[in-house]
């Protein structure tokens, strides 16, 4: 997660209030940061994460327990806003299996569906 916050805030630097002159400093130091830390770092993860389910079918084992809960999340946040796609086949399947669980159907039919980031 840590990884993936830090990729929301610079990318709210753009929009951020300040002053004219400050906007294009800002955003480039924002572009430098993601592109030469916190981009790698989101793809390390996912790579480390795509490696563990080459082990098992969830993360802590061959049964889907709370590590799978726990890590629903950060996934769910990397698909939506962090480039996880068909490159981490492992990663996607998981995401496929944790999106037909019953619990998390009758969870988003009792909720409702959920935005991970919205528009302010």
């Amino acid at each position: 997660m840590p990884p993936l916050l830090l990729k929301l805030v610079f990318q709210r630097v753009g929009s951020a209030k300040m002053p004219f002159f400050a906007k294009p400093v800002a955003r480039g130091i924002a572009a430098n940061v993601q592109r030469t830390f916190v981009d790698p770092q989101i793809a390390l993860h996912l790579d480390f994460m795509e490696g563990e389910l080459a082990k098992s079918r969830w993360f802590a084992g061959e049964e889907f327990t709370a590590a799978d809960i726990q890590m629903s999340f950060p996934v769910e946040a990397a698909a939506a806003t962090a480039g996880l796609d068909a490159r981490r086949p492992r990663l996607m399947a998981w995401l496929d299996a944790i999106h037909a669980r019953p619990a998390y159907r009758r969870a988003l039919e009792k909720g409702g569906p959920y935005e991970l980031i919205g528009d302010g």
